[in-house]
């Protein structure tokens, strides 16, 4: 008679309804599926749920959670090895996969300032890790830089729920817009994560700061439906939350072996940079260039050229031109060729539509002249581009 040996029962504490939560499932399915043979129990969750009755009832043999204050007792009472992945704060014996809030500001820093900025702040909730880290980090690279820094963080209270401490950050909003008022422009602006950006952005909104030209503002998660809600879009730093939650399954299937992690935490680099029209700009402290970045940005693509550009300006073009290469090393007729090509990647990427129908939409009339400049500026055409952007997804 065989004994059939049971599958192990793990429990998933992980919230469905971010973006980064989603992500994380994602790596704990993509193990499960093809490293080993588990039973994964998951149910819809917010970020600071209690841990569901039916828990206590189920034999559980490991646990992937989003563990804090509210839910480590009830998590030990299991008797099983859980794996922390929210790493808001230590506790003993729950070893923690993390996002690397080091790199994270790194990425966000060197997007800044490769649009131009030269002036760097920050704004964050008091009392969440996560915000705490990142702005340790981003103030440590900003003072390196030998550039101004100023940071703003919302009020809370120690021990609060993370939950709590974003709802606090959107009810002050004449604090917050106080203090965007009085940022010195232009201004590159990092923030904690994406549902901060959006607060911000409201705020600049409301106070009249124009996004991106007077500050450019970056997030954190690159939650696409959060990003793209915001006017105008935000700029963000995506993680690899898909990797979170596979390491985490790793270190879990390590211990469940008997096999104790060797690190307490481990952390795990982000992506890339997601650049959205919050941060698609020219930072320049230069009046009259920024005037003309702007025009540029918001025209480009119906298919101005320089005379159109030099009208709108007291430079003569020979000015206008020598300004371009002094500050920002090309000519204002480059800086329209590089706005166009931008609209168009953008549109390969996001829709489905012909080249006949994006050219219009970038200023060309023809398919044909926008397909060969496509290839002189990136080195592909917008098929190949395409291409390749449907094969990294």
């Amino acid at each position: 008679m065989s004994h059939q040996k049971s599958r192990p029962r793990i429990a998933l504490l992980v919230e469905a309804s971010r973006a980064y939560g989603r992500e994380l499932l994602r790596g704990v399915s993509y193990f499960a599926r093809t490293q080993v043979d588990w039973s994964l129990l998951h149910q819809e969750m917010t970020l600071d749920s209690a841990m569901p009755d039916w828990m206590r009832q189920s034999r559980i043999d490991g646990v992937i959670a989003r563990v804090d204050t509210h839910n480590i007792e009830s998590l030990r009472e299991l008797k099983a090895p859980i794996v922390d992945v929210r790493c808001n704060r230590k506790f003993t014996g729950v070893p923690q996969v993390e996002t690397d809030n080091q790199r994270v500001a790194e990425l966000a820093f060197e997007h800044l300032w490769n649009r131009g900025f030269r002036r760097f702040a920050f704004c964050g909730f008091r009392f969440a890790a996560y915000s705490e880290a990142r702005l340790c980090f981003f103030r440590k690279l900003v003072q390196q830089s030998d550039c101004p820094f100023d940071f703003y963080e919302s009020e809370g209270r120690p021990g609060s729920t993370l939950t709590s401490l974003e709802e606090a950050g959107s009810v002050e909003t004449d604090r917050l817009s106080k203090w965007l008022t009085a940022l010195k422009r232009p201004t590159g602006l990092f923030v904690c994560n994406d549902i901060r950006g959006q607060q911000v952005l409201n705020a600049c909104r409301s106070a009249g700061i124009a996004v991106p030209d007077d500050i450019g503002v970056i997030g954190v998660d690159d939650d696409e439906a959060t990003c793209l809600l915001c006017d105008p879009a935000l700029s963000s730093v995506r993680p690899d939350a898909e990797r979170v939650g596979f390491r985490a399954c790793e270190v879990l299937h390590e211990m469940l072996s008997g096999i104790q992690p060797k690190l307490d935490i481990e952390f795990v680099a982000p992506k890339s940079v997601s650049e959205r029209l919050s941060t698609n700009v020219v930072a320049v402290d230069d009046q009259e260039l920024a005037n003309v970045c702007r025009f540029i940005r918001q025209h480009a693509c119906d298919g101005i050229n320089v005379n159109d550009v030099t009208a709108i300006t007291s430079l003569s073009r020979r000015q206008l031109e020598r300004r371009f290469r002094e500050e920002l090393g090309r000519t204002p007729h480059e800086q329209i060729t590089n706005t166009q090509i931008d609209r168009v990647k953008q549109l390969l990427r996001e829709t489905d539509m012909t080249l006949e129908q994006i050219a219009p939409k970038a200023g060309y009339s023809r398919k044909e002249s926008l397909s060969a400049v496509f290839k002189r500026e990136t080195g592909e055409t917008p098929g190949d581009y395409r291409r390749g952007i449907a094969e990294s997804t």
